[in-house]
Order: structure tokens, then sequence, then C-alpha cells
């Protein structure tokens, strides 16, 4: 058996190569998946998290991780994610590879919601927004770099506008960012009104993107709310936009989709198409300049199942 630590995993899974090895993916079959998410049995905010993707001829792939929110207050600070993703053997269920998951977790879902923006976004945008400096987002930003090369301004919002600040300081000093306008925002309504792509990597409970204020032609790409009673825009965000989503599967827990539908701003029917139909060519997916297109990262099993095998396949 392999394994991957963190520092492997982020050089051998480059955004260009992990983008096109899940676009490759979503052109064959959809693994079979599940999920369990397990509540603290004391009451609080933690949560772990397991993940099943199972495909014959590919692999099954098991993410085992931890959310532990409260981590990044500990002195000095954890991570609010981590644990463990294993490939298994589909023909005889012999372990393969144990990866890093935090690592994992970063590397799958920056680039799915990259994979998003390549297949959604207009290919002349320049000014990118991330709402959210958590571990996540200096991902969500190479990943949609390497979708949109164009883009040559990232704009960081966070509710501590310090997080905000020692983010954006971090990326100018990065040599891949050479020739990009790095800056912290305080003001999220002017910076939603300004960007071609916005990138929501938070948990919020209520939503923070005003529908109203995105600009024609936007690309509002939202990766948090994976709970019923999460949410980062607003009703008026869906019901502008052309609503598409990584997977059909499980779609219905995540309260960006479901409290809009449960209000009557939009029905299910609504979500124009998945990642399967769209790499696929059977949507042509963004349909004019014009066109506000909103895409929800709901991830799932099948999606660290795609990137443990990408990750296998360049494992000496």
């Amino acid at each position: 058996m392999r394994l991957a630590d963190a520092e492997t995993v982020h050089r051998l899974l480059d955004y260009p190569y992990l983008i096109e090895a899940l676009y490759q993916a979503h052109q064959g079959v959809h693994p079979a998946a599940d999920h369990i998410v397990s509540t603290e049995p004391e009451g609080g905010d933690n949560q772990f998290v397991t993940l099943v993707g199972w495909q014959g001829g590919k692999g099954i792939a098991v993410k085992m991780v931890g959310v532990f929110p409260g981590n990044l207050a500990f002195d000095p600070p954890q991570a609010s994610v981590q644990g463990l993703v294993a490939l298994f053997n589909p023909a005889t269920g012999a372990p393969m590879l144990a990866a890093d998951g935090e690592a994992m977790t970063f590397r799958k879902t920056a680039a799915d919601s990259g994979l998003g923006t390549r297949l959604l976004a207009r290919p002349d945008c320049e000014t990118l927004l991330v709402v959210g400096a958590g571990g996540l987002a200096p991902h969500v930003i190479a990943a949609h770099r390497a979708a949109r090369p164009s883009l040559n301004r990232i704009l960081i919002w966070n509710r501590t506008p310090e997080r905000a600040e020692t983010l954006a300081t971090s990326l100018m000093a990065g040599a891949d960012t050479q020739g990009v306008d790095i800056a912290a925002t305080r003001d999220l309504d002017a910076a939603v009104a300004d960007a071609d792509i916005i990138s929501c990597v938070t948990m919020a409970r209520e939503p923070l993107i005003r529908g109203a204020l995105l600009r024609p032609g936007a690309h509002l790409d939202l990766v948090g709310a994976y709970l019923p009673d999460m949410r980062e825009a607003d009703d008026e965000a869906m019901a502008r936009g052309q609503i598409f989503v990584d997977c059909r599967d499980g779609m219905k827990g995540s309260g960006e989709l479901a409290r809009p539908v449960a209000a009557g701003v939009i029905n299910w029917d609504d979500v124009g198409a998945d990642l399967y139909q769209l790499c696929r060519g059977a949507h042509p997916g963004r349909q004019s300049d014009s066109e506000i297109t909103v895409f929800k990262n709901v991830g799932g099993g099948h999606l660290d199942l795609f990137a443990a095998v990408a990750l296998s396949e360049r494992l000496p």
C-alpha cells in the first residue's frame, strides 16, 4: 500500500491536471456513492464525515474526515478538516493507497469548482472575488486561475477582515501570482458588483451574496452550505441565475437549493444540468455573455474517488 502525505498530494494534484482528470472522469458512468454525517454526541459544532465512492474497474474510495471549526482558535491553530482518504482495489478489496484527508479535500473541492468555472464562466473573466479566507480559499483561487488564466485581479472578503488581509499578503508573495493584483476588501457588496467570478467558501448560515448586485455575465460558485440550514447566496441570486450542480445526488440536502425551493422561488427542475451532462456535451452550459451562471459545489464520494484515482496514477 502506498502512502501520500499532504506535501505529496499538493505536489502531484496540480490544478490543471486534476481539473482535466475530473473532466475525463465525468464522461464515464457515475460511481455508486454514500455518505454519513455524524454530529458530536455531547452537542456542539463538530462533525465527522464518511464518504464512499465505488466504481467497478476504477476503485473504491473512502474518505474519513473530522470537521472541527473550533480548531482554528487553538494556539497554535489546527486545521479544521483532518482525516484520511483510502483507495481500495475494486476487484479484491485490498487497500492500495492512503492519503492525507485535508489535502485531498482541498484539492478535489477546489478542482470541482474549477471545472465548473471552466465549463460555465465567460472566457474573458478578469476579476475573482473569494468570500471566506479559511484553508480552502487559496486553493479555490488557484483552481479558478487554472480554469480561467485571464483572471488578473483577486479580491478577498472575510467576516474577520484581518484574515482576508493576511491571506492577500501571503498570496502576493507567491511566485505563481506575479502580475496578479490581490487585495482584501471590507466592502462585500461593492466587490460582488465588481466581480466576474464569485467563489464562496464559508460556513454561513444566512446569505452573504445579494443577487441584485450580480453583474450581467457573472459566474457564482457556491461551495459552502452543505447542510439544509446553511446558505451563502440569497433568493434573488438563485432566481436570476441559470443553476448548475456538480452532481444531483445530495443536492436536496443543501440549503443553497432546498431553502429557495421551499420558499417557492425556484423548483428542482430549474437545475439545468450537472457536470456529467456538461462534460458530455449534453447541455451547452452558458448560452450568452450576459447570462448569470450559478454553480453549486455539492461534493460527494464520487469526487474523492476520482481524485484518489488521479493521485494513484501519478504516484511512483
